[in-house]
């Protein structure tokens, strides 16, 4: 076994299976288009109504501004696992472990979401020989009998990426093909069969839960879940062919493609909707398995059946995915010597992290036991992305402060307009998630703190280098406690006491979360970890 890192696998005199620019993309819709097809359309609907199609474009602004302050970074320094350790380069230790910390948190959530996503569409197959699935779903939630077969899809998504980068990328390349026909056949077959343009103005008209309910559904459906999976580019970092490009245009491609399908679902959903079922109104419309109900209710009982094997097909290729994405992230929290280093070994002959795939299969089956719904789940995962996302454009900003001498392939334009618009956007869309989520996702973040804490007192640190790593990290600290305060103080429309009313609310929290990123950008200093920047940088100069 070997420490994980990008100068031991070279060490061992292997060669590497990397991904080509075709591979990568594959590899990133494969994570993208996955549960949330199948759910998000159907929740937000039920939230938003018609203007659920607007919550998806401005899901897209949100993760599309942050993806541009990663590319930067992930062009920098390619390295797998890179999303864990970007922020430790311009904060210090404790800023990198708890941005490293709440990203693979939700990347290890998105394992079992993809397994439940599953499990709860065969729940409703509709097929007599299939009645023995009914018992997978009570009352909304997984039952024990469902979390069997939730931990069997786990256990084959970490056997599928326990033995190397070329079978997972075979695998991927293969699956995102049949992941990407399916929807737009979908799209293409309700636009021409049951489309209603009617929905769209009935039943209260097209926003009949008000402007706000836009915001909430792009958190509360999982629309910010359904997009997060560009950092799977990110994360694979020295796996790629020539990262220095094919970074950049496998998120941009993949990311485009899945922008246009999921915008193009949501219409064909809204329009698909029989007028018997509108009847209470969006709130009412609720399908366990939204799009293959509505080909039933149609009569287009081919289109169901293909619609319940993409129900296997689709989650099945974004758990496979980000197996690799989170065991990788996990492996490289190892590096700042606040995990247990064995997590970071890595396999001699398949250079595959297989400690950190078993912890995170074990980790997942426990995250469905206590959060039994999808619902749930995307609520955890998106809010405590945001939070690990909040680091990016306050570190992208403070490292060409820090270090405008490094190698940048791509360099981000504007970027005083870009990287605090992409922090506010964070910002409010954290906010979105309602109380008490909010205050929930802090409190688990807060508990990898314990870790922090136990290897920090035991390591011959010097109180000066202790106090820079403080500083460094106490913007983070004041923005959760800001949004925390928010959410509880804000708007009734985003669970709080309404104190300040909407939309003033959404005012408020950008005038706290800029003040916290000024602080963020203020409180950049050189640790030790920029060291390991410097190194990363200089193998992309000697590329070029």
């Amino acid at each position: 076994m070997a420490q994980y890192s990008d100068e031991s696998e070279e060490s061992f005199g292997l060669k590497r299976n990397k991904m080509s620019l075709f591979s990568l993309v594959m590899l990133t819709l494969s994570a993208i288009i996955g549960s949330g097809w199948l759910f998000g359309a159907g929740m937000a609907a039920q939230i938003a109504g018609p203007a659920a199609i607007l919550s998806w474009i401005i899901g897209a602004i949100v993760i599309g501004s942050i993806a541009l302050n990663y590319i930067e970074l992930g062009t920098m320094f390619p390295t797998s696992g890179g999303m864990s350790q970007y922020a430790a380069f311009s904060h210090g230790p404790l800023l990198g472990f708890v941005a490293g910390w709440a990203n693979w948190l939700s990347l290890l959530t998105i394992i079992p979401i993809e397994a439940v996503a599953a499990v709860q569409y065969m729940s409703s197959w509709p097929w007599a020989w299939a009645n023995w699935t009914r018992g997978f779903i009570a009352s909304g939630n997984i039952t024990n009998l469902g979390l069997v077969v939730v931990f069997l899809f786990i256990l084959a998504f970490t056997l599928l990426n326990f033995w190397s980068v070329k079978l997972l990328t075979r695998f991927t390349s293969f699956i995102s093909i049949f992941k990407l026909g399916i929807p737009t056949l979908t799209i293409v077959v309700l636009f021409l069969t049951g489309f209603d343009s009617q929905n769209f103005v009935s039943r209260a008209g097209f926003m009949p839960g008000g402007s706000s309910s836009i915001f909430a559904a792009t958190t509360a459906a999982g629309i910010i879940f359904s997009y997060n999976a560009f950092q799977t580019t990110i994360n694979m970092g020295n796996e790629i062919e020539h990262p220095e490009k094919n970074i950049l245009w496998g998120i941009v491609i993949a990311f485009g493609i899945s922008t246009v399908i999921y915008t193009l679902l949501q219409v064909a959903f809204v329009g698909s909707v029989p007028a018997a079922n509108l009847m209470q109104g969006w709130s009412g419309v609720n399908f366990q398995s939204p799009f293959a109900d509505i080909a039933i209710l149609l009569g287009l009982n081919w289109l169901s059946t293909l619609l319940y094997l993409d129900a296997f097909v689709s989650p099945f290729g974004t758990g496979v995915s980000f197996v690799a994405t989170t065991s990788r992230a996990l492996a490289a929290m190892t590096g700042t010597k606040h995990m247990p280093t064995r997590l970071g070994e890595v396999n001699r002959k398949y250079q595959t992290p297989r400690r950190a795939m078993v912890v995170d299969m074990l980790l997942g089956v426990a995250l469905v036991a206590g959060f039994r719904n999808w619902s749930a789940l995307s609520d955890v995962i998106s809010t405590s992305t945001l939070i690990a996302y909040l680091t990016g454009p306050i570190t992208v900003t403070s490292l060409r402060r820090q270090a405008p001498e490094f190698v940048r392939p791509f360099r981000l334009r504007h970027l005083t307009f870009w990287s605090p618009f992409a922090y506010g956007l964070a910002s409010l869309a954290i906010y979105w998630a309602k109380w008490p989520t909010t205050i929930e996702v802090f409190g688990v973040i807060a508990l990898g703190l314990i870790f922090y804490v136990y290897y920090e007192i035991r390591r011959p640190n010097t109180r000066a280098a202790l106090r820079a790593s403080l500083r460094g990290g106490r913007w983070l600290l004041a923005e959760m406690v800001w949004l925390t305060a928010m959410s509880l103080l804000g708007s009734h429309e985003f669970g709080g006491m309404n104190w300040i009313p909407y939309p003033l609310d959404f005012v408020v929290v950008l005038v706290g979360s800029w003040f916290c990123y000024a602080l963020g950008v203020h409180d950049a200093y050189r640790s030790d970890s920029l060291d390991v920047a410097v190194e990363l940088n200089r193998r992309v100069s000697e590329k070029d």
